[in-house]
């Protein structure tokens, strides 16, 4: 890995070094003035401040900042060779992001992947491709953040019992990693992150209350309360896939009958289509099987727009299950906004609408009047900008 690791500089050592970092990040250059506005800090003790960041090599004086009237303060800056690695592993690909200190992804490369095959391939593809991207932007290696797709113990930096990813139950996730790259490294669900990066680079940014639904090939929630990701006590808090609609519904993955995403994840659309086209009540289902010899949700979204009515019938059964779900979501949590991504959200608008119709005819009107309900503005990018944003968050904070 051609980028020079720095675990031995683990960020901040103050609390003020800390917000003064993160600041940065959120906001972007600033000069020394604005600074000590924001911090609250007296002049001399943000240079102070300032000299053992510049020293540790987080952060850059710049040139000289707008004039406000008399002598023209200096911009600060973080340091233009601050990289991050965010990774986004999901049940059928990983998508590996490298960022700078504002998280903006610098290059990324994804590849398919069956998280099934267990920690040791999938980490080691996730090393792989990291390796590969940060060849392409080097720099100063100090943080990285993953997400995976099942219950994650946050605070210890491993998967707990996930349902569809076998052997790896509390493996050491954070460890194998920081041992490997040399610096902090954050582990969370990838719902989480979502959540994280929609809410401070995409279309919730800034907002401090919200719900991101994740429809892929699993269905989960991140939630977001008071501006922080709510995991609840053992980190499974969102795990909304496994909500049972039916005592008499199809097998889940779980081990359980009747879960909303063994009617609505990525597999049971593929299924349904399965049925649809060889039963003959979708031509264009059939095409698609014959010509490919599988299906796919967006198989299922791509025949819907064409006017398929078997299709369309699928995709609007599946969002009026998902938004019975969401209104009670809803009806509890009183977010500000509701944002759906993942695999299956590119479906698109059909979807949208009939979560829509579910969520506002279920929920009450003092709950849902100024509900924006959305589909995801970063797409592919909401988990790995998310991680990146964790993985700051710890590197800024330092030991």
């Amino acid at each position: 890995m051609s980028a020079q690791t720095a675990g031995q500089q683990q960020g901040a050592r103050s609390r003020q070094q800390s917000r003064l970092l993160a600041l940065l990040r959120d906001e972007g250059p600033m000069s020394r003035v604005a600074l000590g506005e924001r911090l609250d800090l007296p002049r001399a003790k943000l240079a102070g401040e300032l000299t053992r960041l510049v020293d540790t090599g987080l952060v850059e004086i710049g040139g000289p900042a707008a004039s406000r009237g008399g002598r023209r303060s200096t911009l600060v800056h973080l340091a233009d060779d601050l990289r991050f690695v965010a990774a986004d592993v999901g049940a059928t690909s990983i998508n590996v992001a490298v960022t700078d200190g504002r998280c903006e992804v610098l290059a990324s490369q994804s590849e398919e992947c069956e998280v099934r095959l267990g920690p040791t391939p999938v980490l080691g593809l996730v090393v792989e491709l990291a390796a590969r991207v940060l060849d392409k932007v080097p720099g100063r290696l100090v943080g990285a953040g993953i997400g995976l797709p099942g219950p994650v113990s946050f605070r210890d930096g491993m998967p707990v019992a996930p349902p569809i990813m076998p052997g790896w139950d509390r493996y050491p996730v954070r460890d194998e990693l920081a041992g490997k790259w040399g610096c902090p490294v954050t582990v969370d669900n990838d719902v989480n992150v979502m959540a994280l990066g929609e809410r401070h680079a995409g279309v919730a940014r800034s907002l401090d209350d919200l719900i991101f639904v994740k429809v892929g090939t699993g269905i989960g929630c991140g939630i977001v309360l008071g501006g922080k990701v709510y995991r609840g006590v053992a980190g499974t808090a969102g795990d909304i896939g496994h909500i049972r609609l039916d005592d008499y519904g199809p097998a889940c993955a779980c081990g359980e009958v009747g879960c909303l995403e063994a009617y609505f994840g990525g597999g049971a659309l593929a299924r349904d289509a399965l049925t649809l086209a060889r039963s003959g009540r979708s031509t264009m289902l059939a095409e698609a099987l014959e010509q490919r010899g599988r299906l796919t949700a967006q198989d299922v979204g791509d025949a819907a727009v064409a006017g398929d009515f078997a299709a369309a019938n699928l995709v609007r059964e599946g969002g009026r299950r998902l938004g019975h779900v969401v209104a009670s979501l809803v009806s509890f949590l009183n977010p500000g906004m509701v944002v759906i991504g993942g695999g299956v959200s590119r479906l698109g608008h059909p979807l949208l609408a009939e979560v829509r119709s579910s969520v506002y005819r279920r929920s009450l009107p003092l709950a849902t009047g100024n509900l924006p309900i959305v589909l995801s503005e970063l797409g592919e990018f909401a988990g790995v900008t998310g991680a990146a944003w964790s993985a700051t968050d710890r590197a800024f904070a330092g030991s």
